[in-house]
């Protein structure tokens, strides 16, 4: 992507979402957390569906944190069911759609059939180029971080690599989003205005948009306002707005 390109884009190429308020959704109608999280699949197929109409390339949905193994055990379990149910129900669709699917985290720590699950949801859908949705369960900033630099530190130690020929793009490299553009647009819903550990290293740039909607409250033209706002914004990445009216205009 040229200069040109990078800056004056009024549709982000990658979006990445944290998807923040099942649990209060349902309170308010007197459900149990679980049936927030089961509406809360309806806004991911739409944001599927708008993204592949506004062209955006790739989304990325925060559904499982490292953290979240520290909820109840049995809220934990009925969300991995839930996983391994929308990878049944789901994962032909989108291959129907050329929609190419991603998992990223640390994936040992699920059930062995939920691993050969999404092991086989991603080897279908590996050569479609419509959309990459991707995933991240039991997924957290710093552990990427952390898997990353400790691979280049055991590569140092063997003698691979020098520990002065460590930099940014090799760390980065090594992280899950590896190869990817990194996110252009950062969306949480549910009113909480932080990350919480969501791709610490990738949304350095990113333009952060957050929301008072509940999740499965996030429709279509919640997300149109969202692109509004990313539309509306002048992105410099270290520049002077000065200095990037003048590569524009040059």
């Amino acid at each position: 992507m040229s200069d040109s390109e990078l800056y004056t884009r009024k549709v982000p190429r990658h979006v990445a979402i944290i998807m923040d308020g099942n649990g209060r959704w349902a309170r308010k109608r007197g459900l149990p957390r679980f049936a927030g999280h089961k509406a809360g699949l309806d806004s991911v197929r739409a944001m599927v569906k708008v993204c592949l109409s506004q062209g955006v390339e790739y989304l990325t949905l925060f559904a499982f944190s490292s953290e979240n193994w520290r909820r109840p055990a049995e809220e934990v379990g009925l969300l991995m069911n839930l996983f391994m149910t929308a990878l049944d129900r789901e994962v032909k669709k989108l291959h129907k759609h050329h929609v190419r699917l991603r998992i990223i985290g640390e994936r040992t720590a699920f059930a062995p059939e939920l691993q050969q699950r999404i092991a086989a949801a991603e080897q279908l859908t590996a050569d479609n180029t419509a959309l990459t949705l991707i995933i991240a369960a039991n997924y957290g900033g710093r552990w990427d971080i952390t898997q990353a630099t400790r691979g280049l530190a055991e590569q140092a130690a063997r003698g691979e690599i020098a520990a002065d020929t460590i930099t940014p793009e090799l760390i980065e490299s090594r992280l899950s989003l590896a190869g990817l553009p990194e996110p252009d647009l950062f969306v949480r819903t549910g009113g909480e205005q932080r990350i919480s550990n969501f791709l610490l290293w990738q949304l350095a740039y990113t333009e952060l948009y957050f929301t008072p909607l509940l999740w499965p409250e996030f429709d279509d033209k919640a997300f149109a306002a969202a692109l509004e706002f990313f539309a509306g914004r002048q992105r410099r990445f270290g520049r002077t707005g000065e200095q990037v009216e003048q590569m524009l205009d040059a």
